[in-house]
């Protein structure tokens, strides 16, 4: 085994020229001989170079706010890459609901009897029955701000109609979007184009309160919109003149006993969500209000003259 040079003989052969014993039984010493330095037939020395591919690693600290657009271009296209193309994607924001889900229906009769008389009564035990529904959704809405009280909530949402009504009348249009949804919206500002209107509040003829609370998600369970119909019995003046200055409705004068359910809608999964008016409530018993007086120009009278005939 002497005869075999260092470099002839691989680091395995090496490693069992050293230690007979490890040699396996049936293997002959002819296989030390194969296991000398391969020749490299030069033929294939093409196809040996294209098995082994060169990849040129991008460049990570390359500025590349501080090329020029030529600059930008090139590399681009030595990278292989498409020019971006402009986004058309919008972003979506669901600030509020599209209807009232699960709207009150209001007693027939609702502030005309007493708590006392028979009607009364029955509307009163009405309210109690279906009192389950709005405590699970109260018990929903404590879950998102824990020190929510329905007491306070009906003196908040008694400040908030009284403003949405005065930036109504005052046409502040900025004001008026912190007081409504932007499904109310267009329903307060509907038909009020070139009218004058005068709106105050002068008394509450019964304490306002909660008849109805309501919860729903919107596309994940998390995402939760809260309502709450308020009931209001007030007393009111309005007055909406035309363009030229002439009464259409309503009066300053005259008060008025006005029964409202106003609907009003948080997102209550926002951190920054607010009260504000989603809508009201028309009952179908309730009667029609009083059409808008509207003048119209008189034509002239065509009088006929004869003339007489000699």
């Amino acid at each position: 085994m002497s005869r075999y040079t260092v470099t002839g003989i691989s680091a395995l052969g090496r490693i069992i020229q050293q230690n007979p014993g490890l040699l396996v039984p049936g293997v002959t010493s002819s296989w030390l001989q194969h296991s000398r330095a391969k020749h490299w037939n030069p033929q294939f020395k093409k196809f040996r170079r294209e098995k082994v591919i060169k990849v040129e690693l991008p460049d990570y600290n390359l500025d590349v706010e501080s090329l020029s657009k030529e600059e930008m271009r090139s590399h681009m296209k030595k990278m292989g890459l498409q020019p971006m193309a402009p986004s058309t994607e919008r972003t979506l924001y669901f600030a509020s609901t599209q209807s009232i889900f699960e709207p009150y229906i209001p007693p027939e009769g609702d502030g005309k009897f007493s708590a006392i008389s028979t009607t009364g009564a029955k509307q009163k035990l009405e309210f109690v029955e279906k009192k389950g529904k709005s405590m699970l959704a109260l018990r929903k809405i404590r879950s998102f701000e824990e020190d929510f009280d329905v007491n306070i909530f009906v003196e908040e949402a008694r400040d908030i109609y009284i403003k949405a009504h005065e930036a109504l009348a005052s046409k502040d249009r900025h004001q008026l979007r912190q007081y409504v949804t932007e499904r109310a919206y267009p329903d307060m500002r509907s038909n009020t184009l070139y009218k004058t209107i005068h709106w105050k509040f002068l008394e509450s003829l019964e304490p306002a309160r909660a008849v109805h609370v309501r919860c729903t998600d919107m596309i994940t369970k998390e995402n939760i919109f809260a309502q709450i119909t308020v009931r209001f019995h007030t007393q009111q003046l309005l007055a909406i003149y035309d363009r030229f200055g002439r009464l259409m409705h309503g009066s300053e004068i005259l008060k008025k006993d006005v029964l409202e359910y106003v609907v009003f809608e948080k997102h209550v999964a926002d951190e920054y969500g607010t009260w504000r008016i989603h809508g009201k409530i028309i009952p179908p018993w309730m009667s029609l209000p009083e059409p808008a007086q509207k003048t119209y120009i008189k034509k002239p009278e065509v009088i006929e003259k004869t003339v007489p005939v000699d």
